[in-house]
This record gives C-alpha cells, sequence and structure tokens, in this order.
C-alpha cells in the first residue's frame, strides 16, 4: 500500500523538477517493497491479497515513473511506448488466456524478473542523473536505455511463447 500511496507524489515530484524529492520518496517505495516481502516470508504471512497487489503495486509505481520522466523530457517517450507496449500486450494476452482456457496462475519468468529489474535500474539512474550534475551518471543513464528496452521486448517475447506452448498443450 505504501508504494501505491507514495506513486503520485514520485510523479508529481519528477514532472515538476523537484528530482531530489522523486529519488527520495522512490527509495522509500523500494524500501518499503523490499521489508513488506521479507517481513511477509519470515513471518509467513504472504496472503492471496498481498500477491495480488504487489506486482500492481510494482506496475503502477514503475509505469508512473517513467511516464513522469518522459513528460519532465529525461527518458525518451520511445522507450515509455515500449514499456507500456509490452505491459498492454502481456495484460490482453493474459485476459485471452482466462477468456479461453481459465488458466489462472500467470507466474513471472526469468526474463520478466531481468526487465523490472532493468526498467528499476535505468529508472534510479535518470532520477539520479536528474539529481547530480555527473558526466558519469548522465553516461550511465543513458547507457542503460537500449539494454532495458531490449530486455523489456524479450521478455514481452519469451512470455508469448510461454502463453502459445500452454495454449497449445491445453
Amino acid at each position: 500500500m505504501a508504494r501505491l500511496l507514495l506513486a503520485p507524489f514520485i510523479f508529481a515530484a519528477n514532472v515538476s523538477g523537484r528530482h531530489t524529492l522523486a529519488l527520495v520518496l522512490f527509495a522509500c517505495a523500494a524500501l518499503t517493497d523490499g521489508l513488506d516481502g521479507l517481513l511477509a516470508r519470515r513471518c509467513g504471512q504472504i496472503t492471496p491479497v498481498g500477491a495480488y497487489l504487489d506486482p500492481i503495486a510494482d506496475k503502477v509505481l514503475l509505469s508512473g515513473v517513467y511516464l513522469s520522466l518522459a513528460l519532465a523530457g529525461s527518458v525518451p517517450w520511445w522507450l515509455v511506448i515500449v514499456l507500456f507496449g509490452r505491459d498492454l500486450f502481456l495484460l490482453a494476452s493474459s485476459g485471452i488466456a482466462l477468456l479461453f482456457t481459465g488458466y489462472r496462475q500467470f507466474r513471472p519468468s526469468v526474463w520478466g524478473k531481468t526487465s523490472t529489474f532493468a526498467q528499476i535500474a535505468c529508472a534510479i539512474a535518470w532520477m539520479t542523473q536528474n539529481t547530480v550534475d555527473s558526466p558519469a551518471v548522465h553516461a550511465l543513464a543513458v547507457v542503460l536505455i537500449w539494454p532495458t528496452a531490449a530486455i523489456t521486448v524479450w521478455s514481452g517475447l519469451h512470455y508469448s511463447w510461454r502463453g502459445f506452448r500452454f495454449v497449445r498443450a491445453h
């Protein structure tokens, strides 16, 4: 819930040019995500609601961060289109799978997790680049754009391949 509550403040800070605030709030959101997962596993408090809300909170936060970074002129719009395109494609594919197969177990793949990691690293690099005046940080942020896009596309293709194999088998 903390990520969902912090998300609009992070977006507003990015768009309004308060980049340090956006980065600090994003770090707080990441910390709450890590603590939530750690406590849930350690205390055996993994719930269906938490399992459902966690990826939604992650997606809302990351999608909004990229949208706000693009609105602020930091990241290119084509990257936002790639990220949103993959997510919309997977959402539509999942809906079709639900409709025709009744399948409800959409587990993340290693490529999906890698894609999320790359997107987080790229977002942090860009938010840091907006906060500090460092050629090294700027170079890192620029370099991360293409691998992030490529891994995002690859993970979408991998999910499609997995889904196609499942539908064929059933």
